[in-house]
């Protein structure tokens, strides 16, 4: 265990920013804190690194207390042994790329022969060798995130903190980004404590996630299980797009939730699990979930028409290598679904959408 949290909570005047949240990281693995903003999860990576006090809870980092309300512990943020890489990133314009590198290490009292072995190894790691003497303005964003990830790990932190790391860079940039940190962080083995609110990175780099919300912990798991089971609807929807039909339960046999669809839909049932493992009773109003690629789109009459219903496509973008589609389903009832290019659509197409039940799930509204 790396890290751990108890019950940690944080106030700023009336506002609980962070609300008993417990967690516990352990050695080698991408730990990220997702939600949106104003959800308490770059106050809890400044819990982590010292630089907010605990109004409540224990933070323990290496087995070792490093904050405490209860026993008016705290131990400051340089004997923490923490790396952290900045929203700005927080590089020292006058400095250049081996100085930034070199400073953290001779705060630390390291001797100069040392400091340079381990600047010049650190720099290659990221691709930065040769850029020893180049001042740091003078680096492109990419650039500035690898120097600043380079200052963070070159005293070896027990710990790395990132907060909204690529926040300042481009689609491209960000995505190019994401794998560098993966194969680094998989070389070096190094723990990381992450903090974003895109759900990309946070699916793509994470070994689990911890989703936010107000200050709480809504749900804890790895990327495709917090994805496929959710366990509240604030993580459903959260994550991913979200196609969600309202109705009233109309049977529960056999681990299947029927459900009779209300409105414009009314006379068509769509059947699927329960989720949460929280199964309404019949009579009860619920909502029917899918995520929308796990709709299979043909023809009328092309499948099966159990679980399936008839929609038309009231507007198409061709966006590259899909086609974004509205499709309505009758009255106010409308879905964005994503079609394959490899076929052609056209606005006004009638389409049948089927439902498979093992991915559609059913909740208590």
């Amino acid at each position: 265990m790396v890290l751990r949290l108890d019950a940690v909570s944080k106030r700023f005047g009336a506002v609980p920013a962070v609300d008993g949240a417990s967690l516990e990281i352990t050695r080698g693995e991408v730990f990220t804190l997702l939600g949106p903003s104003g959800c308490g999860k770059t106050t809890t990576l400044r819990l982590v690194a010292g630089l907010e006090h605990p109004d409540g809870g224990e933070i323990t980092l290496r087995g070792r207390v490093v904050a405490s309300a209860a026993q008016r512990r705290f131990v400051p943020p340089h004997k923490r042994n923490l790396g952290m890489v900045f929203q700005s990133y927080a590089i020292w314009p006058h400095m250049t790329v081996a100085a930034n590198v070199a400073y953290p290490l001779a705060l630390r009292g390291v001797k100069r022969a040392t400091i340079r072995e381990r600047v010049t190894s650190v720099l290659e790691l990221v691709g930065l060798a040769g850029f020893e003497e180049r001042p740091a303005t003078l680096l492109s964003g990419g650039q500035m995130q690898r120097l600043a990830l380079c200052r963070a790990l070159v005293y070896e932190p027990d710990l790395l903190l990132l907060d909204e790391p690529f926040s300042n860079l481009d689609a491209k940039l960000r995505e190019q980004m994401r794998v560098e940190l993966k194969l680094l962080q998989r070389r070096l083995g190094i723990t990381v404590l992450f903090v974003t609110h895109d759900q990309i990175e946070a699916l793509s780099l994470s070994d689990r996630i911890a989703v936010m919300q107000q200050g709480r912990v809504e749900q804890v798991g790895a990327p495709r299980e917090l994805y496929e089971r959710p366990g509240s609807a604030f993580v459903r929807d959260f994550l991913g797009q979200t196609v969600i039909l309202r109705g009233a339960v109309k049977e529960v046999a056999n681990g299947r939730v029927t459900v009779a669809l209300e409105g414009a839909l009314a006379g068509s049932t769509l059947a699927g699990r329960a989720a949460a493992d929280a199964t309404p009773a019949p009579g009860a109003v619920a909502h029917v979930a899918i995520r929308p690629e796990d709709i299979v789109v043909s023809p009328p009459g092309g499948a099966t028409e159990e679980n399936a219903l008839t929609g038309t496509i009231e507007a198409l973008l061709f966006v590259g290598d899909r086609y974004e589609a509205r499709v309505t389903l009758g009255g106010d009832h409308r879905v964005l679904l994503l079609l394959p290019r490899t076929r052609d659509w056209r606005e006004g197409q009638r389409l049948q959408l089927g439902f498979p039940a093992d991915t559609v799930s059913v909740w208590a509204a």
